[in-house]
């Protein structure tokens, strides 16, 4: 991978212009002449990861503007850019080693947190200053009393979101997040709660890795209180919280008004399309810290929006990301360091320089390198000089004397490190720069963070517009304003020339046919009459447009019906099918219907009730013992008692008399005639022995 920008000189008498091509419509960005070396070269190392293509532009052009600055810079910038994909902590240490081979005064970059670790490691082992857009969440400044050689151009504003949250009077959020940095500024969060009225609780916290789990969790949140206010923090990168938003919108099963997003990230700085009317249509408020309205950064977009998007990813448009912006102004804070330095000793690093020549010399005898100059490599992880542009690994062996400086070089083998000579300085003059930059006032304390800035508060707005609501501070906190704007667009509440569709249903006496005369014809609307047909009136003279009352074609209400196209049939199914505008009838509010449109408020209100007589309490009888059971009951149980009981039946006796006359087995009828009546003997029941008795 190869900028089309290339800054680094190779060649020793000669300086490499980086001048704007100005031919056609912006044309190409970068163009390059030779002209004679007069100034000196600092170089400068560059680590980014895969994927930051703005903010690699952002550093490109920081460095083009100062090269083009002739007439008041002290110095030419040089650039060793290297990107990598891996965090794997062996190639990254090769990669970083031969970043300081090169005699690079300084490193910047833009990581994952995971290769940061390595690269802040080594940063402080050699005292090798590092100036990075931001810092990992985990990164906490050394309290130990030693200068940490890493510096973050993003300010910490874990404060400006519990001062936000706050003025909104939250009392609960529910916090989504898809990293381990979310995670560890959510812990921030915490530890910045201060107990009192004012503070609030988290009530949820879910991790989220894409889109389609964010709106599952919102399914779970309408499922369990559709009606209730939402207030969630979503901690992702820009991209990420787009589509959550449109995707939110466009789900009829998720509700609108009963939510409210807090970005808690700089995402708002990105651009956010106006066109895209999702982002209107629900409450969003972020921060940003570039300030528009400001000289300095309206000159920067004149130039920014003219450079070439395919040169430059992320260019050719009025807007910068927050990470992209800090890491241009990262640049201009290096520039100031090292001015500050050579206006007070002119001659600091020129010995560095001269040496640093000779050994690009010899270097450049044994490498057949382009001299266009900005080294850009893409790389794995695992470095290396050669590839393109590579860059060399030059080291000085004897030397004129001065302050001549070796190139560092990490794989010494004599126990000990060769830090950075220089590099103790130029961090300290970092933490003492102060300058204006495109992300407002840039001064840093003396641990390294920065301190005066400002944030905005920003709303977003009905026509997917931006307005600041209020301003940030770290001394003053948060400053509300009064935020002047329309919610709706101008003659655009309501399209005058066009005709819209009323879907309703017959039902006395809201919506009725008229009754005509003999021969009478009546057209479109006036068919029709009801209480619903007056306020259809009423409306549309109130609104000053016109509509058409159709009667829905199934003359359901609607609901929903899996065979439907649009998942509901009725008055509702053409809602959601936009074969109509609006329903007026005597419709039910219920909760699935809510899911999929709005309703207004009701004009009529009905209600069923059971009514019963509220018992009265009385004191217990002398019969209340007879409540369980009826009068009847009772009157039967005594009469019951007290009839006699026969201990035998008279008729009992003829029971048993055999009849067989009719048996097919009969005997002959003069036997029958002897056969006695009689009672049958009891049968006998064999008598068991007793057991013998046990001696």
């Amino acid at each position: 991978m190869r900028f089309g920008l290339k800054l680094s000189c190779l060649w020793p008498s000669f300086l490499l212009w980086l001048t704007w091509s100005s031919g056609g419509g912006g044309g190409s960005w970068w163009g390059v002449s030779a002209q004679p070396s007069l100034t000196e070269k600092i170089p400068l190392g560059a680590i980014f990861e895969q994927g930051t293509d703005e903010v690699q532009s952002a550093f490109k052009y920081a460095m083009l503007n100062h090269n083009l600055n002739v007439s008041s810079r002290r110095f030419e910038l040089q650039a060793y850019v290297d990107v990598i994909n891996t965090a794997d902590a062996f190639k990254l240490s090769r990669l970083i080693c031969n970043q300081f081979s090169r005699g690079v005064y300084s490193m910047l970059g833009a990581v994952s947190p995971d290769s940061f670790d390595t690269l802040h490691s080594y940063s402080n082992t050699f005292q090798m200053p590092f100036v990075t857009p931001w810092f990992p969440e985990k990164v906490l400044t050394p309290s130990s009393g030693f200068l940490d050689f890493a510096l973050s151009m993003r300010p910490d504003y874990h404060q400006a979101i519990i001062d936000t949250i706050q003025f909104y009077g939250w009392r609960k959020i529910i916090y989504l997040y898809d990293s381990h940095d979310g995670l560890l500024r959510l812990q921030q969060i915490y530890q910045g709660l201060r107990p009192g009225n004012e503070s609030f609780q988290v009530e949820l916290v879910k991790r989220i890795s894409n889109v389609s789990m964010a709106i599952e969790f919102l399914h779970t949140l309408e499922q369990i209180g559709r009606f209730e206010n939402k207030h969630i923090v979503l901690d992702c990168p820009t991209e990420m919280a787009k589509q959550i938003l449109i995707q939110h919108v466009r789900d009829l099963r998720l509700g609108r008004r009963t939510y409210h997003y807090l970005l808690s990230g700089l995402v708002m700085d990105d651009r956010w399309e106006s066109e895209i009317i999702e982002f209107g249509a629900i409450n969003i408020t972020g921060f940003r810290i570039v300030d528009t309205n400001r000289r300095l950064v309206r000159e920067f977009y004149d130039s920014w929006k003219r450079l070439d998007p395919q040169m430059s990813v992320g260019a050719g448009r009025e807007s910068i990301s927050a990470q992209a912006a800090l890491m241009y102004d990262a640049v201009f804070v290096l520039v100031e360091a090292f001015n500050k330095i050579l206006r007070k000793k002119p001659d600091q690093f020129r010995n560095n320089v001269q040496r640093r020549s000779q050994t690009l010399m010899v270097a450049q005898a044994a490498a057949s390198t382009s001299s266009d100059g900005y080294n850009y490599s893409a790389s794995g992880g695992g470095g290396g000089n050669g590839g393109a542009g590579g860059g060399f690994a030059g080291s000085d062996s004897g030397g004129s004397g001065g302050m001549a400086s070796r190139a560092l070089d990490c794989n010494t083998a004599k126990g000990w490190v060769n830090a950075w000579e220089h590099g103790d300085k130029i961090s300290r003059y970092l933490r003492k720069v102060e300058i204006e930059g495109l992300t407002g006032d840039i001064k840093f304390n003396d641990d390294g963070r920065r301190v005066n800035y400002t944030l905005h508060v920003v709303e977003m707005t009905v026509n997917s517009a931006m307005v600041k609501v209020a301003e940030w501070n770290d001394d003053a906190g948060l400053q509300p304003l009064n935020a002047k704007y329309v919610r709706l667009r101008p003659h655009v509440e309501f399209e005058k020339n066009r005709t819209y569709i009323v879907t309703t249903v017959l039902e006395e006496p809201y919506i009725m046919l008229k009754q005509v005369a003999f021969g009478e014809k009546l057209h479109g609307n006036n068919r029709f009459e009801g209480y619903c047909k007056d306020l259809a009136d009423l409306l549309a003279k109130e609104l000053g447009i016109n509509y058409e009352l159709r009667l829905v074609k199934d003359g359901n209400y609607g609901s929903e019906k899996s065979s439907a196209h649009g998942g509901w049939d009725g008055m509702v199914g053409e809602l959601v099918r936009k074969e109509a505008d609006i329903a007026i009838a005597a419709m039910t509010i219920t909760a699935e219907r809510e899911r999929v449109i709005d309703f207004s408020k009701p004009f009529m209100s009905l209600g069923i009730s059971i009514m019963i007589k509220k018992p009265v309490k009385q004191t217990p009888g002398v019969f209340s013992f007879m409540n369980p059971l009826s009068q009847e009951i009772w009157i039967r149980m005594h009469i019951t008692n007290s009839l006699p009981i026969s201990s035998r039946p008279a008729s009992s006796e003829v029971h048993h008399c055999p009849l067989l006359r009719d048996h097919p087995l009969r005997a002959p009828r003069r036997q029958q005639e002897q056969l006695p009546c009689r009672r049958p003997s009891p049968p006998e029941v064999p008598v068991p022995e007793a057991p013998p008795r046990r001696r």
